[in-house]
């Protein structure tokens, strides 16, 4: 989630509903207006803002037409543009699912590039699926032959950070394991043993209006629940 003084907008992946059967109608009637990407099973994005209409300025990333994957959505929100991603998981690695992963990084790396040289006041926010440090995974060596943790993973991270983005939850909790992502099983949740793989990137123009940032973790003890917990932050003027 983003909040400004002025608006909030809400960032949703892996809606795992094709474009049809988004729940447009109930967004409306809860005061959202949406821009969205849908697709079956486990991809799909959405922008959620509150009291105004987002301006889709686009869907997909360039570099690959063949491409049929709902990965990315971007809309332009009161003078900020929020661009929204759910990179896949690319497990089991190394494979082809791992190959995709990582060239659809590639694609991410040189987009967020060609933003930057724009000097466009930016987030880009989502499922990242990568453990940037071993800060950020309860237990670090358990992940190490998972692409969440992959050398490859952690190394395109870190260039797409070096390029000029600021890593706001990182910023505002420097030295504290926190986590956004508990796994279902052996008791995960209960144990702490989580990971920090949803990420929110600020463009220099938005990293100097940052003020807070957090993570709300009580949200994964709810019944029935995602695995993941909102990630946020907060801006002003």
């Amino acid at each position: 989630m983003v909040r400004t003084n002025t608006a909030a907008c809400c960032l949703l992946q892996e809606l795992k509903t094709p474009q049809e059967k988004f729940p447009i109608e109930a967004m409306k009637d809860d005061g959202y207006g949406t821009v969205w990407h849908g697709q079956k099973s486990w991809n799909g994005v959405a922008i959620l803002a509150r009291g105004t209409e987002p301006q889709e300025t686009r869907r997909g990333l360039p570099g690959d037409a063949d491409d049929m994957h709902s990965g990315y959505i971007e809309a332009a929100i009161n003078g900020i543009l929020v661009g929204c991603l759910y990179l896949a998981n690319g497990n089991p690695a190394p494979g082809p699912k791992f190959d995709y992963k990582l060239r659809w990084f590639e694609r991410f790396i040189n987009y967020a590039a060609d933003l930057l040289a724009e000097e466009v006041t930016v987030v880009l926010v989502g499922d990242y699926n990568v453990i940037p440090t071993e800060m950020d995974a309860y237990k670090p060596e358990c992940w190490l032959g998972d692409a969440l943790c992959f050398p490859e993973s952690r190394a395109a991270f870190h260039r797409l950070v070096a390029q000029g983005w600021t890593d706001a939850v990182r910023t505002i909790y420097p030295t504290d394991h926190i986590y956004t992502y508990w796994d279902y099983f052996r008791n995960a949740y209960g144990r702490d043993a989580g990971l920090r793989i949803d990420h929110l990137l600020l463009s220099p123009q938005v990293a100097s209006h940052l003020t807070e940032a957090g993570v709300d973790r009580e949200v994964r003890g709810w019944e029935k629940t995602s695995d993941h917990v909102p990630t946020w932050i907060e801006l002003t003027p």
